[in-house]
């Protein structure tokens, strides 16, 4: 009991990992995290530069050159050192030393002009009330010369000492200009003529007892200043692709410092964390953009595993092969299969999502190889030639065009690029070969793989369809041996819906396909459906309504078998299936429920057994086959008739909810409706006729 029970609980466990596996999410991110850890192993062993096992005092054994721009900061801080030495010290003038130094001389001035008037003071105590007054040294000489000088020359001497002091101090002195400036006043006061030799002297003592610096060392500003100097320096940098040290070379700290942020010193065995984050950044990012545009644009490709396989494996592949075809001498850059990369997403998937991977795979690339912006523009601009060449191809040929349309856009940015850089006509020919190359291998690659594509993933792309569109082929000759009225209903099915397709903005080359093969079901009982009964007999008047009903409905059924063992694409099966949706087989409905034991009669019986329409093109190979075959049995069709059996006819199946399921409007169901009417105007126009004419009498007339 217990074993019996342990395996129930393992069967239930296998089938939830199972389910859990079978999830759409669950293989979207397993996706995701396969083509990230490729990319990002990819890129990185392209992109990290090799490590040198070097140390000072060793020689260089090959010229070193940077991978990436670098700051030589020894050289640099060089340079700022040389800047900060070169500025001059900055000062301040404190203005307050002249206020108080011109208060000193005043007070002088001011004890003077006090004791001067005094008759009763004796001159030794007038000279001694002076010195007490003033905070200035002044000799007893100079007191006594002050109070016998007249107050006009007294105060014209003031003047004098208040302007050589106002000059002197307004620019500053710094304690080091103290003796030159005192030798100056000396100088300026011998040169005043108003002045005699006694007021000179005077003055120049007052002054020059007085007198302080007031101009100061600023190092806040001077420090400001040394730092704005050497932020004006520009960084030494070494460009990527620039020697930095030459064969033979010693290796210096210098030069030790320049490999070491240049990445290329093999220094322990840890991983380079930028190197490996920013690479990992970058292919999220442009894997991001692909999810993202598939996400508001594409979410049929998004919700499609196998579409979603397929768009990887087109990436991984380009870029493996991109990687290999670099090593070839030359310019391989310019032989990269990218356009062929655009033209198969274009013809498998979506020509708008072509464009976008063109643009990822052109930036991963460009990282892979040469990083050179003259390629990546030559790629982007080819791919997106290339995706847009491919939208209406029906022939082989037409893709082979393409690559040397994409060729002659190579050229043409080649030469552009090669104009603007002023290179050598020998290289820019040389290029422009490889660029021809590289459009005609692209086709050829898209046109070698396509085969690969179609029957590996059951693709159905134009060109498939044209091969499925040909008469030649096995179920189609079938079809027009087995069941002639079938295939003439076909042919003239497909003109209908491959027009009608067209003007709504659907497929039109699926439909007039699906038009084809959506009654190969008729081969299994080709005889019990009107249009091969050549003789007139009809083997549903010996059978009840609902075995008629039985064999006329499976048709659906056995096409969908034989679309199977013939290996036609889904979307042929998908028309095949639905384009009887679950109509009601009215005619022998009608016939039941007005024979015996019409009691019994239920409706559900006679209807197909589904399902109604999925797209736009299984409805309009629907509409086309109730017309075709109504139209044909009109007795003596006209314009208004035809116009309005028709229209009646769309009318009829929009109210049984046939239409309920597929994307067609009402503008649509009016405009597959003209487009119905001009192709059976043509067919079933109103003919002349022809007088009847008795040939003997015409010819005995003559």
């Amino acid at each position: 009991m217990i074993s019996l029970d342990n395996k129930k609980v393992d069967r239930l466990l296998n089938n939830s990992i199972i389910k859990f596996f079978n999830k759409l999410l669950v293989k979207q991110i397993f996706l995701l995290i396969f083509i990230t850890t490729l990319l990002f192993s990819i890129i990185v062993d392209n992109v990290a530069p090799e490590k040198l096992d070097l140390k000072i005092g060793d020689i260089a054994k090959q010229d070193i050159i940077a991978t990436k721009d670098i700051v030589d900061e020894k050289e640099t801080e060089k340079l700022k050192q040389d800047a900060m030495e070169k500025v001059e010290p900055r000062h301040k003038i404190d203005p307050s030393v002249q206020v108080k130094i011109k208060n000193e001389i005043k007070k002088f001035f001011e004890a003077i002009y006090d004791v001067r008037s005094n008759k009763s003071l004796s001159a030794e105590v007038k000279i001694e009330i002076v010195k007490q007054r003033i905070p200035v040294t002044v000799s007893s000489v100079n007191i006594i010369t002050a109070l016998k000088t007249p107050e006009e020359d007294l105060e014209a001497l003031e003047s004098n000492i208040y302007d050589i002091l106002g000059q002197i101090m307004s620019t500053g002195i710094t304690k080091e200009e103290i003796e030159y400036e005192k030798e100056n006043i000396k100088d300026i006061f011998g040169n005043l003529d108003t002045l005699s030799d006694d007021l000179k002297n005077l003055g120049v003592s007052l002054i020059n007892n007085t007198i302080k610096p007031n101009r100061f060392l600023d190092t806040e500003t001077t420090q400001q200043k040394k730092k704005e100097a050497a932020s004006k320096v520009e960084p030494v940098v070494i460009k990527k692709g620039q020697l930095i040290v030459s064969k033979g070379d010693k290796i210096d700290i210098r030069k030790l410092e320049l490999l070491r942020k240049s990445g290329l010193l093999k220094e322990g065995k840890g991983l380079d964390y930028g190197l490996t984050i920013g690479v990992l950044l970058l292919v999220l990012l442009l894997e991001g953009i692909v999810v993202a545009y598939l996400y508001v644009f594409d979410k049929h490709v998004l919700n499609s595993f196998k579409s979603l396989v397929i768009l990887i494996i087109i990436i991984l592949s380009t870029v493996v092969i991109s990687e290999n075809v670099n090593s070839i001498s030359g310019y391989p850059e310019y032989l990269l299969p990218v356009s062929a990369a655009t033209m198969l997403i274009a013809i498998l998937l979506d020509a708008k999502l072509a464009i976008i991977v063109n643009f990822i795979l052109s930036i991963i690339i460009g990282l892979v190889t040469v990083n050179d912006v003259n390629v990546i523009v030559m790629y982007l601009v080819g791919g997106i030639v290339g995706a847009i060449g491919v939208l209406k191809t029906h022939q082989r040929y037409n893709i082979l065009l393409t690559g040397l349309l994409v060729s002659a856009i190579n050229i043409i940015t080649i030469v552009a690029f090669g104009l603007i850089g002023n290179s050598d006509i020998h290289i820019i020919i040389s290029k422009c070969i490889y660029g021809l190359l590289n459009g005609i291998f692209s086709a050829i690659l898209t046109i070698g793989s396509l085969p690969l594509w179609e029957s590996g993933f059951g693709i159905v792309t134009p060109l498939k369809l044209l091969e499925l569109s040909n008469p030649n082929h096995p179920l189609m000759k079938r079809l027009l041996l087995e069941a002639p009225g079938t295939y003439h209903h076909s042919i003239l099915v497909a003109n209908l819906s491959e027009s009608a397709a067209e003007a709504v903005g659907g497929n039109a080359l699926v439909a007039r396909v699906g038009a084809y093969y959506h009654d190969v079901g008729k081969l299994k009982r080709p005889y019990f459906f009107k249009e091969n009964q050549m003789n007139g007999e009809n083997p549903h008047d010996k059978l009840n309504p609902s075995l008629s009903t039985l064999i006329i409905t499976n048709h659906a059924k056995d096409g969908f078998e034989i679309a199977k063992k013939y290996r036609l694409p889904n979307v042929i099966k998908d028309i095949i299936e639905q384009h009887h949706g679950d109509t009601l087989v009215a005619y022998f409905y009608h016939k039941a429920i007005n024979g015996e034991n019409s009691e019994n009669v239920q409706e559900d019986n006679f209807r197909y057994p589904g399902p109604r329409p999925q797209f736009k093109e299984a409805a309009i190979v629907m509409l086309a086959d109730s017309v075709e075959a109504a139209v044909r049995s009109m007795q003596n069709p006209t314009r208004g008739k035809i116009e309005g059996l028709v229209r009646q006819i769309i009318k009829d199946k929009l109210n049984d909810g046939q239409l309920d399921e597929c994307d067609l409007t009402l503008r649509d169901l009016d405009t597959i409706a003209n487009s119905f009417l001009n192709i059976l105007f043509g067919i079933f126009h109103e003919r002349i006729e022809y007088p009847k004419l008795d040939l003997k009498e015409l010819k005995g007339g003559k």
